[in-house]
């Protein structure tokens, strides 16, 4: 049995429930954090995600990390069986889970994601109970044109939840845009401070290109060991790619087919 300890991200990087959120949004795009905890005296207050962080505007500026923070789906301490702490992450639709020392004081002692499980079932050999991407991705996916504009792009993010869209021309697959992308480029916080959509930048100029991708065919494993590689939550699922001869994951054009997420590959391995 593993136990949260074994594989958790001790002494996780966290703000102070008062750090103004002009701060907080520079840690996330200077460190390239997908969730950063927020704390009061040790304890856990709560957490900040991309996706809050983008929502920083002008009118926002002043307010502190406790205006942005959301209560934690799913809290873990350090003697919770993983595989456990996996059924309750997936089971919340999140990506992680703070990990405290106890229910009753809760202090902050670590951060747990998909990632670290991911990473721990191919350490220990664990096969997974459905063996090819063809058994677990999503066929609906919502997707963007590379003329869109940034803004709007943001926007289809923050209606569907998703982190990352793929970038399409002339109905095949180019490119893939994220959350980090969009903080990275700081368009968001240009154009809702000065309300000029105009001077919105297009998909084209920040989307991640040629993107990487899998096949149908492509094994769990294989996928897994891909996303912890090059540390991505996602990868478009295509037929029909031309891929760069260098890099035989990268597909300058594909026909798109599908998605699939860490959590996709996480429920293969629980079955």
């Amino acid at each position: 049995m593993t136990t949260v300890n074994k594989i958790m991200t001790s002494n996780p990087l966290s703000v102070s429930a008062d750090t103004k959120a002009t701060h907080v949004r520079s840690l996330f795009r200077e460190e390239g954090f997908r969730t950063i905890p927020v704390v009061s005296s040790n304890r856990l207050e709560g957490v900040i995600t991309r996706g809050e962080i983008l929502n920083i505007s002008s009118t926002k500026s002043n307010i502190d990390a406790r205006g942005l923070m959301e209560h934690p789906k799913v809290i873990a301490t350090p003697d919770m069986e993983i595989r456990d702490v996996a059924i309750k992450i997936l089971d919340a639709d999140e990506v992680f889970a703070p990990v405290v020392e106890s229910a009753e004081n809760m202090k902050l002692v670590g951060i747990l994601t998909v990632a670290d499980i991911l990473e721990k079932f191919l350490e220990d050999g664990i096969k997974p109970k459905k063996e090819t991407v063809a058994e677990t991705f999503s066929p609906d996916v919502v997707t963007c044109d590379y003329q869109d504009l940034i803004y709007h792009v943001w926007s289809r993010m923050d209606e569907t939840g998703f982190s990352g869209l793929p970038v399409m021309k002339n109905k095949k697959l180019i490119g893939i845009i994220t959350r980090k992308d969009v903080i990275d480029s700081g368009n968001i916080r240009i154009n809702r401070e000065s309300g000029d959509m105009r001077r919105s930048t297009k998909v084209e100029k920040v989307m991640k290109t040629p993107p990487l991708v899998v096949t149908p065919e492509t094994s769990t494993k294989k996928t897994a060991e891909l996303m912890l590689q090059y540390n991505l939550g996602r990868f478009p699922v295509v037929e029909n790619a031309l891929y760069i001869k260098k890099e035989p994951q990268r597909a300058k054009e594909a026909d798109l087919i599908g998605i699939v997420s860490r959590e996709d590959i996480l429920c293969s391995y629980m079955g």
